[in-house]
């Protein structure tokens, strides 16, 4: 709890931030308009057409176990199904717990593949399809996390209600801060994160100044 109201500034600076990052990628209309034509197409197909708990599952237990061989831990047993899942590892900690809810894996599947496919074929003239793919990924985790958060979660009340909140948020808004940068090239990481630091010391100074 303390560590989370202690981090309450550093949400509101990256908010802040991110406000700033979209103006300054906003322009990048080659980019952009394909991410956000891939995230409406995936907006309309996960309100019309049955929700694929399977992949959302499979995902999710899939970012468990990656986020468990990260910290150097094993995975003992993996189950998926459309109706839930668990996986049985030797090593667990706040973010194995609660990366499937701010770690979007298969948008990180498709940068990889993507980023991979380049190096060696030069994939530069699908980079179109590879935004609209990247658009329908995130749009997929951003959906269907919210969905299941709507039905109690072990991983979220485990870390504690507002601590999960959080580190949701950060992790979320992160993937957002370094993913506009990087697909658009209109804006450094260095330039992005002197941002963070100043809207969050300038949050910070501002709660100083009211309890003066």
């Amino acid at each position: 709890m303390i560590i989370a109201l202690l981090l309450l500034p550093v949400c509101a600076g990256a908010g802040w931030t991110l406000w700033r990052v979209v103006r300054a990628c906003g322009t990048a209309d080659v980019t952009l308009v394909p991410v956000g034509a891939g995230a409406a197409c995936w907006l309309v197909i996960f309100a019309l057409m049955p929700k694929p708990m399977w992949i959302y599952v499979f995902g999710h237990e899939l970012t468990h176990a990656v986020w468990v061989w990260l910290f150097g831990g094993s995975v003992k047993r993996f189950k998926a199904t459309s109706s839930g899942g668990h996986v049985v590892v030797d090593k667990t900690n706040f973010l194995i717990s609660l990366a499937p809810y701010f770690f979007p894996l298969y948008a990180a599947l498709i940068v990889a593949v993507f980023v991979t496919g380049h190096l060696i074929w030069n994939w530069s003239g699908y980079l179109a399809w590879f935004h609209l793919l990247i658009g329908v990924a995130y749009a997929f985790h951003v959906t269907l996390t919210a969905h299941v958060l709507r039905t109690e979660q072990s991983d979220i009340t485990s870390q504690g209600y507002l601590f999960s909140a959080v580190v949701i948020f950060l992790g979320n808004v992160s993937v957002l801060l370094i993913g506009l940068p990087l697909l658009t090239s209109r804006l450094s990481l260095p330039t992005m994160f002197q941002w963070w630091f100043e809207s969050t010391t300038e949050i910070i100074r501002r709660m100083a100044a009211m309890f003066h």
